[in-house]
């Protein structure tokens, strides 16, 4: 189903759970627009807003098409090197049939999916993960249910960002890939900006070597600062 292949690459993308001390990139509120290329499904249009609601932050994904719609969200806490799980509640809808999930604090073990798509794009390129030495990554699904991944930064571009042009524009970038230790012909290549955490510049979910999930940013509007 087109909220479950949505969300499949959502989910994919994980958070680091060891600590750095280093100080990671302070974020900034903004709406995106992604357009959600899946293979066998018409293209649906994404809409994608990271806001400030005091003590902590909320990130909002959703789209809908003719036959389906779905939406998923979470609130977090940050500080100057974590981020932390609050609430989180994801749906979706495909020919009127459905359903609804939420997991609270307690039921987060590490991150759920939305504060993990944050908080790796904060912690990229900070961590020194590398294709010869990935690191860990943890994350929970919609359900609570644990997921295990690895990751590691472009070597080619480990020290300085990346550019690339999108239908948004160009921007600067960190690319980012994530792979599956048990399902080694499955992996996420995500391009992220390195000055705007949880902003998605492009991503793409390929399988047993063919492109099943490509995502690119249409549309950028930050909230109260300048674009990059």
């Amino acid at each position: 189903m087109l909220g479950a292949c949505l969300f499949s690459l959502c989910g994919l993308a994980a958070a680091n759970t060891t600590q750095d001390e280093q100080t990671l990139q302070a974020p900034h509120p903004f709406q995106a627009q992604y357009r959600l290329e899946i293979r066998g499904w018409p293209g649906a249009t994404i809409t994608h807003t990271l806001s400030n609601e005091g003590l902590h932050w909320l990130s909002n994904m959703h789209f809908a098409v003719a036959i389906a719609r779905g939406e998923e969200r979470s609130r977090f806490s940050i500080d100057d090197t974590s981020t932390r799980s609050l609430l989180y509640n994801s749906s979706y809808s495909l020919l009127g049939v459905g359903d609804s999930y939420q997991l609270n604090e307690s039921d987060i073990s590490s991150l759920d999916r939305q504060a993990a798509l944050f908080d790796l794009s904060r912690r990229a390129g900070h961590e020194g993960c590398m294709v010869s030495t990935p690191c860990d990554i943890e994350f929970v699904d919609h359900r609570g249910r644990d997921e295990h991944f690895q990751y590691y930064v472009d070597q080619q571009h480990s020290n300085e960002p990346n550019t690339i042009t999108v239908p948004a524009g160009e921007f600067e970038a960190t690319r980012v890939t994530l792979i599956d230790k048990e399902k080694p012909d499955r992996y996420l290549h995500i391009n992220f900006h390195p000055d705007w955490p949880g902003l998605i510049l492009s991503a793409e979910y390929r399988k047993e070597g063919r492109r099943q999930t490509y995502l690119t940013m249409t549309q950028f509007n930050p909230a109260g600062g300048n674009a990059p």
